[in-house]
């Protein structure tokens, strides 16, 4: 066996490896530290709005359960998360438009318009939810999505549970294992990498 064909096997074994992990982590991931049913606020995680400014399905789909939760009474404002994307469009602002219209209050939506990855949507909500004297909230986000969300806010120091948007259209099986498979890449990349290097300052 020649050293070349040795050092890609080598690195197809590692590969395999470390895409177990990633799934194993996703498989493990918390999705809560309380059995809280009421929160001092709902994080709105962002998701990339259209090229003109309108919310993407997944961005609605978000949104909209979180309205869903706050008209339950799950808690009395919401955070929404998000900074500027390759559109230009923030999404904590396309996100606000969205929820206004459904109903809530400009009073009880709290923008974050600055973050551009989870680790800082985490973070920066956090921050202003300090600022605020919160200590607990209740995170919405795609199912997919919610797994690396666990991981990244299990590292704050809040009260937090995970709380899945349903798709508002059906999914595709393609389009549903892409979606899955980016997450377990993404998922290995804060597991390797980003958990150090872009964690809260």
């Amino acid at each position: 066996m020649s050293w070349r064909t040795r050092a890609i096997l080598i690195s197809a074994a590692v590969l395999v490896v470390l895409v177990a992990w990633a799934m194993l982590a996703r498989a493990f991931a918390p999705t809560g530290n309380t059995a809280r049913s009421r929160f001092d606020a709902i994080i709105v995680l962002g998701s990339p709005a259209d090229s003109e400014g309108n919310p993407t399905p997944q961005q609605l789909a978000r949104v909209t359960e979180a309205v869903h939760e706050y008209e339950r009474g799950v808690a009395p404002r919401l955070i929404v998360t998000g900074g500027s994307t390759r559109h230009g469009f923030i999404e904590a602002q396309v996100m606000t438009r969205t929820a206004e219209a459904m109903g809530v209050p400009l009073s009880s939506i709290y923008q974050e318009p600055e973050a551009l990855n989870t680790i800082q949507n985490a973070c920066y909500s956090e921050r202003i939810m300090k600022a605020q004297g919160w200590r607990s909230a209740e995170v919405v986000s795609s199912a997919s999505h919610l797994p690396r969300a666990g991981l990244i806010f299990s590292r704050t120091p809040l009260e937090w549970r995970t709380h899945a948007a349903p798709a508002l259209e059906p999914e595709g099986g393609w389009s549903q294992e892409a979606d899955a498979g980016v997450e377990v890449l993404k998922t290995l990349r804060y597991l390797v990498y980003a958990q150090w290097a872009d964690r809260c300052q």
